[in-house]
């Protein structure tokens, strides 16, 4: 045999040894890979987690901006991604919506991927919350689709599940209605108000000979067929609660909510809450409440979901004006606000304390000294004019922020608007941008939930997107509700064409380019702190002046 030279024995050393040195090194780094996918920082596990964010599903009781939209923008700018139902299938006004496309969407989209279902039950059993006054749905349809929601749970055993409805409002009359009752109620609602309040008021302490009096005449005065089919209405609406509660008992949701929709201390409303409370006695209040209030209610239960989510449990410290305070029974209402905030505080997952140095959120509540309600839009002290508490409250509100307080401003001094000598004064001291959530529309529930959830939501955003939402709010709130919509509609008789404030119909057009353009002034005067980039427009998805979609420029086709 040939033996090998001395140069290729050096050779195949030196080969053998590269393959040793390459060996090793590729296992070196394996080890360095394996020790950082098991060992990495947890900061950076959770970052790239939130690539891909949680999913919430959400399906409101309209599509109105404030419930549907607005109410997503909200916890979209926490870090969710909301699924929602295509906007065919909500109620507007005119449209009852579809519940059984709704059921149907529900069972496609509810997927293992959801980690919360926040779901309306006047949309799933009547098609929308206008749907739900004003249906003609045979009784035992709807109290079948309740049973489906025990269905749902039975396919989705793990899925937090919060359902929200609404126990039917009493209209003081037709015009506060905004003609969403039967046809009969322009007619008999202001009687038919009346009446069930002293039903109500008969129930709790009895009826004086003068009011019996009353409520025997009311009764001759309304007609029968209108009187029993507001009456049957009410039972089956009534009924499909009871049901909801016992599938609550069941532990089918994680918690249900039915809000009282416009009501007053004596009202049909009032008194069907009365018997619906007393039925469900015995489940625990963060499984079953009834609340004042509606429109703000899915926002509340999102918001619940989120912090059962993150087991947060956020301490709120309420601050009232001086006067009345917490004792003020607001206009469409029919409790103390105080009492309707710790119910909203427990509703949303939170706690309230009263030790202004342990609380997560301040929630100020700007009321009146006097304990009263009035309209933004029409009432003669909502000008620039302080009033007694207006100084003095701005004064706290600056106070809390210079002391790094995270504060979120409930403006409930006027309803369906904010109050002008608040926001004017907050503008001149810089605020309205420090504040971490404002909501100043519609009822004063409607505010209070609103300004609570997203005030407890905003800790977990950017300044960027805490600005983008209070922009939103000061322009449908400030600048549309208190000021611009009321002088729109002064002019909506000379304006040419077929229309009113309620339904605008062929003044549609005409009426959004004179509010744009006045919404667009206001702001040049008053909002120069929200560097607001090109014109805004404004547009009325309902066919009405009373709720307004506002649209950036960016947003614009």
């Amino acid at each position: 045999m040939k033996r090998k030279s001395n140069f290729e024995i050096e050779r195949l050393k030196g080969e053998k040894m590269e393959r040793i040195f390459n060996f090793t090194v590729h296992l070196l780094i394996f080890f360095c890979l394996f020790t950082c996918t098991f060992f990495l920082p947890t900061n950076f596990v959770q970052a790239k987690k939130k690539i891909q964010p949680e999913k919430i599903l959400y399906i409101p009781h309209d599509n109105r901006p404030i419930v549907d939209e607005q109410t997503i923008a909200v916890i979209e700018k926490v870090g969710y991604q909301v699924v929602a139902p295509p906007e065919e299938f909500l109620g507007n006004r005119e449209k009852f919506g579809e519940p059984d496309k709704l059921w149907k969407w529900l069972e496609e989209n509810c997927k293992k991927d959801i980690r919360a279902a926040i779901i309306s039950s006047d949309s799933m059993l009547y098609g929308s919350l206008v749907a739900s006054r004003k249906h003609n749905i045979d009784k035992q349809v709807i109290l079948d689709r309740v049973e489906l929601f025990q269905e749902f749970r039975k396919k989705h055993k793990k899925l937090p599940i919060y359902v929200f409805g609404s126990i039917m409002r009493t209209p003081r009359s037709a015009e506060a209605s905004g003609y969403e009752e039967p046809d009969y109620y322009r007619n008999y609602g202001a009687n038919i108000f009346r009446y069930t309040a002293l039903e109500d008021k008969k129930e709790v302490e009895g009826l004086n000979p003068r009011e019996q009096k009353e409520i025997d005449f009311l009764q001759k005065l309304i007609p029968k067929k209108a009187l029993g089919d507001w009456k049957e209405r009410h039972e089956k609406n009534f009924s499909a609660n009871e049901k909801l509660i016992d599938l609550a008992r069941a532990k089918n949701f994680n918690c249900l909510l039915l809000g009282r929709d416009d009501n007053a201390p004596y009202s049909q409303t009032h008194m069907e809450s009365r018997h619906l409370k007393k039925y469900g006695t015995g489940l625990e209040q963060n499984k079953f409440q009834t609340i004042a209030g509606i429109d703000e209610v899915g926002l509340m239960l999102l918001t619940r979901a989120v912090n059962d989510r993150t087991k947060n449990i956020p301490a709120v410290f309420v601050k009232y004006n001086f006067g009345r305070g917490a004792e003020t029974v607001p206009s469409y209402s029919d409790e103390k606000i105080g009492d309707t905030i710790g119910a909203e505080i427990l509703a949303v997952g939170g706690r309230q304390v009263y030790d202004v140095g342990s609380a997560d959120l301040i929630l100020a509540v700007n009321t009146n000294s006097d304990g009263q309600t009035h309209e933004a839009a029409t009432s003669p002290l909502n000008g620039s004019k302080e009033r007694p508490g207006t100084e003095f409250f701005v004064d706290i509100i600056q106070e809390f922020l210079n002391s790094d307080k995270s504060v979120a401003l409930a403006d409930i001094s006027f309803a369906n608007g904010s109050d002008n000598a608040l926001m004017e004064l907050l503008n001149k001291r810089g605020i309205l941008f420090r504040l971490n959530a404002y909501s100043g529309w519609n009822t004063a529930t409607n505010s209070t939930g609103f300004a609570l959830s997203s005030g407890i939501l905003s800790k977990r955003m950017t300044y960027s997107d805490k600005k983008n939402l209070l922009t939103t709010r000061y322009l449908d709130d400030w600048a549309y509700q208190s000021n611009v919509r009321n002088v729109v509609a002064g002019q909506i008789k000379w304006l040419r064409g077929n229309g009113v404030y309620e339904s605008l119909d062929e003044k549609i057009d005409i009426v959004t380019d004179e509010t744009s353009e006045m919404l667009n002034h206001f702001v040049k005067n008053n909002l120069q702190s929200a560097n607001i980039v090109g014109d805004l427009k404004v547009k009325f998805p309902w066919n009405r002046m009373f709720e307004s979609k506002i649209i950036f420029a960016t947003e614009q086709k």
